[in-house]
């Protein structure tokens, strides 16, 4: 893959490059401020770029517009946030597209190199990857929904693991199920969401959007 960085912080930018091309992919820019993230998402359209929230010059929320803004320029464009915080309402923007490559981490929650990594290539697989603390946090703000309402309490959890990422099987496991009844629960979980895209893959997607932009 081909990567961006974007990270003011020297030590944890320099450790992320050296992993990721530890793991064989490509580091092809790295930014530290706003305005530089936005120019090299534009100029190198990585297959994923990962990016902090909190930039120079102000240390707000400079990285997470740059990648919304780049995403305005390049629909669907993968990303994976990765910050100490949880920005509601950019990070509702960014989910709002539909558009899947979707991931955010809080870096307290990144424990080893093989959850990094798996998550940076199903993002850029065009997949989830979501942090259980962003999750319940966008959650905890969201209004009701009355698809989501008429999901049992069982589909709620299903479809909360999903959003992490989680493959059927992984989520079985998770939840003491074969995998053939966590496929009867997403089956029934997209027919409530009004989803009927015949790609699996990308129903999944859908379903974790409208999860979690709960409008």
């Amino acid at each position: 893959m081909r990567i961006v960085v974007a990270e003011d912080l020297y030590l944890l930018r320099d450790g992320m490059v050296r992993l990721i091309e530890a793991y064989g992919h490509q580091v092809v820019a790295t930014a530290t401020t706003g305005p530089e993230t936005l120019d090299a998402l534009l100029e190198w359209r990585p297959d994923v770029a990962v990016v902090d929230i909190r930039m120079p010059p102000t240390q707000s929320d400079e990285g997470l517009r740059a990648a919304l803004a780049a995403r305005r320029e390049l629909p669907g464009l993968p990303v994976l946030i990765l910050s100490q915080y949880v920005e509601q309402l950019y990070a509702r923007e960014l989910l709002a597209d539909g558009d899947g490559g979707i991931g955010y981490f809080l870096k307290e929650s990144v424990f080893d190199a093989d959850q990094f990594i798996d998550a940076l290539e199903r993002v850029a697989g065009g997949g989830t990857a979501m942090d259980p603390a962003v999750i319940a946090k966008l959650l905890s703000s969201g209004s009701s929904n009355r698809r989501l309402a008429g999901l049992t309490e069982r589909e709620h959890s299903v479809l909360a693991l999903m959003a992490e990422g989680l493959s059927n099987q992984a989520i079985g496991r998770r939840l003491f199920l074969s995998e053939s009844a966590i496929g009867k629960y997403t089956t029934s979980m997209f027919g409530k969401l009004g989803i009927t895209d015949d790609d699996d893959g990308n129903r999944r997607v859908l379903a974790v959007l409208a999860y979690l932009n709960n409008p």
